[in-house]
């Protein structure tokens, strides 16, 4: 188990205006997280004030990350790979760009997700809940947690990651929003609409370390 940064390139790439969002007359945080927390439309692509205020898909936007993923952890054509809180699939339709024949698996919470996600790979994508995953042990040779957990309730927690270090042969990632300062943790505060798990990297890993986890891992930051 090891701390692996794959992702602050594509968080880092976005600018945020924390004050504005949670100071917004029409949709104040409060009313932002309670619509956001249903993970239907205004989640994905309704207004931006709410979440991702349209959630497409962009292409080239995720390769560097793929190509990071697929040499990290020496994936094949032959490989399987699971997503948890794989969203519209944006990821794991990449994985096929570059790996043809790849056998990839997404599960998500979001029903609307699913049902507007990238045709090419739908079929491949099931609604569910990341503290039950409906695979046997072992089974993937990739298993990816972005951006996720943290979504999670402390009382979920444990068993999510349980479940993604049961299904996972050898490799895990995940990533996780954290906070290093009083900084960061109001900007993450302002920021966020969905987050639970208020944990700094000491106390994530104090989790890892009680659940079993020994994937691999990262944070992002909101400086």
């Amino acid at each position: 188990m090891k701390e692996i940064d794959f992702i602050s390139e594509i968080h880092k790439s976005t600018t945020r205006d924390y004050l504005a969002r949670v100071n917004d007359k029409e949709f104040p945080k409060a009313k932002a997280a309670k619509l956001a927390k249903k993970y239907d439309f205004d989640y994905w692509d309704g207004d931006r004030r709410i979440c991702y205020g349209g959630y497409k898909y962009i292409e080239g936007r995720l390769d560097n990350l793929v190509k990071k993923l697929i040499n990290h952890y020496n994936l094949t054509s032959n490989s399987r790979i699971l997503d948890i809180g794989c969203g519209k699939g944006y990821l794991l339709y990449e994985f096929t760009k570059f790996l043809p024949g790849i056998d990839v698996h997404g599960l998500d919470i979001s029903n609307y997700a699913i049902k507007n996600s990238k045709e090419e790979i739908r079929e491949k994508l099931i609604n569910g809940n990341a503290t039950n995953l409906p695979f046997s042990n072992n089974y993937f040779d990739l298993v990816i947690c972005i951006n996720t957990l943290h979504n999670l309730h402390s009382y979920d927690l444990f068993d999510a990651l349980k479940e993604m270090e049961r299904v996972g042969n050898n490799n895990k990632y995940l990533c996780v929003e954290s906070y290093r300062n009083e900084v960061e943790k109001a900007n993450l505060l302002y920021w966020q609409v969905t987050c639970e798990a208020f944990n700094t990297p000491k106390e994530w890993k104090w989790w890892f370390k009680q659940a079993g986890y020994n994937g691999d891992y990262s944070f992002i930051f909101f400086e």
